[in-house]
Parts: structure tokens; sequence; C-alpha cells
């Protein structure tokens, strides 16, 4: 869960307005919405703060990553789809770039 969905949730669960929760968590309204739609983002510390003074307690965990794209099931998949890799790297083509150009050292 996003941190804006996670605010939002935490402080409609209370039933507690921004100004509210903002009050309890010795902050601004402004802020909180800030944090709600995305335009800033807490620290960890911050938002324990802030979900504290919304009555609730933050928990970190790692979560296993789902991956968009199944594993593959045998070496030959896993061949299939590095093929499938590199004919899309051909097809997308590259352009000649300049020679390489270091920052001189001198040796003073």
């Amino acid at each position: 869960m996003e941190v804006p969905d996670l605010l939002r949730l935490a402080r409609r669960r209370h039933a507690l307005s921004q100004a509210a929760l903002a009050a309890r968590a010795g902050t601004s309204q402004p802020v909180i919405s800030a944090y709600e739609h995305g335009r800033r983002d807490p620290t960890t510390h911050t938002l324990r703060r802030l979900l504290a003074a919304a009555g609730e307690r933050l928990h970190v965990g790692l979560a296993e990553p789902s991956p968009e794209v199944p594993p593959p099931v045998d070496a030959r998949e896993h061949g299939e789809r590095l093929v499938e890799v590199l004919r899309l790297a051909d097809a997308i083509g590259h352009r000649p770039r300049g020679p390489l150009a270091f920052p001189r050292l001198d040796s003073t």
C-alpha cells in the first residue's frame, strides 16, 4: 500500500479530518494534505508518528515479490526467453557514439 493511501485509510478508519489528525500529530492540515496527495513523502519516523496520532501502528515487513511474468519452468523455456530478448535488442538497433572522453589526470 502506498503512503498516501495508508494515511488516508488510517485517518478515515478513526473518523478524523485532516485538521484533527494534524492537531494530534503536531503538524498542519496542509502538510497532511500534501502527504495524502503524494506531493510530499514523510520519513519513516514521521509516518509512524502520524499513524500513531490516528490510533494505528506501522508494521514494516518484506513480502515475496510477485513477478508479472512467471519464472521459466525449465532450461528450454529460459533459453527461448533469452533468444526473444536478444531479437528485441537487435530490432531496436543502436546509434553510433562519438569517442569516449576522459578527464585529464594530473600527477602532481
